[in-house]
């Protein structure tokens, strides 16, 4: 039994496809609290040296930053909330959060001070140059995590393939 279940969703097809399997595993009882998240961001905001910009012209971009990735946090939590409504509850625990920072960076500290059992994420299942290319959370996720990492690999129109 897992304790707690982690699912990084960023409000693609291709993440949901985790979700008849986060299922099954509510459903089979093995999992108490499943915890649903999704990670901002920051907003890009460096200047280089050259940039001829006042004091308070920065301060009005970094500003304007800021109130963009509080924008970006709450539709992310509303986005989380509306998945959580479309799933049965049964005896389990659903949570969500929102994190902020690097994604498999934000995805691996919460793990570790959270005591996550199981992580579910998806994947696109690039493999060569495209991997090389693209970067891939999921594999980051899958190196750096201290916990089993259940991948679930969506074909290329985003839905899940048939397992």
């Amino acid at each position: 039994m897992y304790e707690k279940i982690l699912v990084p969703l960023d409000g693609s097809d291709l993440a949901e496809c985790v979700l008849p399997h986060v299922e099954k595993f509510v459903a089979s009882g093995l999992v108490r609290t499943v915890v649903f998240v999704r990670v901002v961001e920051p907003a890009p905001t460096r200047f280089d040296d050259t940039a001829a910009l006042s004091s308070k012209s920065r301060d009005q971009i970094i500003a304007g930053a800021r109130i963009i990735e509080e924008n970006r946090k709450t539709r992310a939590a509303e986005y989380l909330d509306s998945t959580l409504s479309r799933l049965k509850r049964d005896s389990v625990e659903l949570k969500t959060e929102v994190l902020f920072g690097s994604v498999a960076d934000s995805l691996a500290d919460y793990t570790e001070t959270n005591a996550i059992n199981l992580i579910i994420i998806a994947t696109h299942g690039r493999s060569g140059i495209s991997r090389w290319v693209r970067g891939s959370v999921a594999d980051r996720v899958l190196r750096f995590s201290r916990v089993p990492v259940l991948m679930v690999q969506a074909d290329r129109a985003g839905q899940r393939k048939d397992v």
